[in-house]
């Protein structure tokens, strides 16, 4: 299984990121989480979760903002 992560801006325009295969659900979770607020810096609105190339879910991040 290949686990990434879609960056989308807030008119669903992926914004560069890593395409490498990022390992499990968990792995691919925790490293959104230590990189988040950099891609909200550069204009990220959404996260989705691919695994194989199918959405496992979406995640806005504008509500993680503290």
């Amino acid at each position: 299984m290949t686990w990434i992560w879609q960056i989308e801006d807030a008119d669903g325009n992926a914004l560069d990121t890593p395409d490498d295969d990022l390992g499990s659900q968990g792995d691919a979770e925790s490293w959104l989480g230590e990189r988040w607020r950099d891609f909200v810096a550069e204009g990220a609105a959404t996260a989705v979760l691919l695994e194989d190339g199918k959405t496992v879910y979406r995640m806005a991040l504008d509500a993680a903002e503290e």
